[in-house]
């Protein structure tokens, strides 16, 4: 089966090395899978162009009702959706956009949700049948550079006041302008923050094991780029405490003192982050229970057969159109 699959590919983002993990498991299991940005494509008509030249697609394939699942509207094809976190933390607060979203799902052969929470959410704030909604965490694979200089980014730093070796390092693409010179502005007035670019995958995770602990303050989040791909879950594969800010799409996730800690505010970021300076044994409680979580809920193998399965359907629907 030939199948097109559209994402947000920002290099080195959740969404990308998201897609790339899903299009292999569907490759393996002998279908051709044309992973393409919808960056390329101004409207559905486009893609619905693409998808009938010869030879043409014959099913596909997207993740975010919203971004990626509009552009599939017009095709004739089956097709089946991933739900992002923005879909049902940001998307679903503009009707224009929630209206749309309802179009493919209704429209789309299965959705896919990472989370219970999130399947449950989408299910309320969007018309759609139940039986539509499978949950399928993402597969969590750590892979770990062989050597990682800090000097990469680490050139020169003055010390916290209270302690030197309590530094921020905050790693990632700059995807939004008016953040990201927020973001730099800020750090410009900080002590002991630094800011670097995005790493591959393998040397992000490098950095990460040398971290003391790696932390989530994100204010809106499902189960994309942050919490999953190169931070939180991550982090527990690599056995690195979590701190993560207290809202749904972490606290699916981290469970406060048994897999990771949680905070509400900056003060309460603070008062965590020294229990887990201080408090040996829950330092090596939440590593060792954030290790056996990921390796109990986000098996690689089970998100393989998920999604062959899934598009096994796509291929049954072709012939049966």
């Amino acid at each position: 089966m030939k199948l097109l699959f559209l994402a947000c590919l920002s290099p080195k983002t959740g969404n990308y090395t998201t897609a790339e993990r899903i299009r292999s498991h569907i490759e393996s299991a002998g279908h051709t899978c044309e992973l393409r940005d919808v960056a390329d494509f101004l409207s559905p008509s486009d893609v619905a162009h693409l998808v009938s030249q010869n030879p043409p697609f014959q099913g596909a394939l997207a993740i975010h009702l919203f971004k990626a699942g509009r552009l599939l509207l017009d095709i004739q094809l089956p097709f089946g959706v991933i739900f992002g976190g923005t879909d049902i933390n940001e998307d679903v607060k503009d009707e224009q956009k929630r209206v749309v979203m309802e179009q493919v799902l209704l429209k789309a052969r299965f959705a896919v949700a990472f989370t219970e929470k999130l399947k449950e959410e989408a299910e309320f704030v969007l018309v759609s049948p139940q039986s539509k909604i499978y949950v399928q965490p993402q597969g969590i694979q750590t892979e770990v550079a062989e050597k990682f200089c800090w000097t990469e980014f680490l050139m020169s730093s003055e010390w916290h006041s209270e302690n030197h070796l309590n530094i921020l390092i905050i790693i990632g693409p700059k995807v939004d302008p008016a953040l990201t010179a927020k973001v730099e502005a800020v750090v410009k007035r900080a002590t002991g923050v630094f800011l670097a670019q995005e790493r591959s995958q393998r040397k992000l995770h490098a950095v990460m094991k040398r971290c003391f602990a790696v932390v989530n303050s994100s204010e809106s989040e499902g189960m994309s780029a942050a919490i999953l791909e190169v931070n939180i879950c991550k982090a527990m594969d690599l056995r690195v405490p979590v701190l993560a800010r207290n809202i749904p799409g972490n606290a699916a996730v981290v469970k406060h003192g048994v897999n990771g800690l949680l905070f509400s505010s900056p003060q309460e970021f603070v008062h965590q982050s020294q229990r887990l300076l201080s408090d040996h044994k829950l330092r090596e409680r939440v590593v060792r229970n954030g290790k056996l979580y990921v390796e109990e809920n986000h098996s690689v193998k089970q998100e393989k057969e998920t999604y062959q399965r899934l598009v096994d359907t796509l291929h049954k629907a072709q012939f049966s159109a």
